[in-house]
C-alpha cells in the first residue's frame, strides 16, 4: 500500500489484497511523518 503523505489527513476505501473485502483506511501525517494509521473491516 502507497501513502501519499502530501495530503495530510485521508480516508479512502480500497479492496484488502488478501480477501478481496472492502477496508476503511485513515491515515494522519505531520510534517511529512506518520503519525496515525487506522485500518478497518467494512461490514457488509
Amino acid at each position: 500500500m502507497l501513502l501519499d503523505s502530501s495530503v495530510v489527513n485521508q480516508t479512502y476505501i480500497e479492496d484488502c489484497e488478501v480477501c478481496c473485502n472492502p477496508i476503511e483506511i485513515s491515515v494522519l501525517f505531520e510534517n511529512g511523518n506518520l503519525t496515525s494509521l487506522s485500518i478497518q473491516s467494512i461490514e457488509q
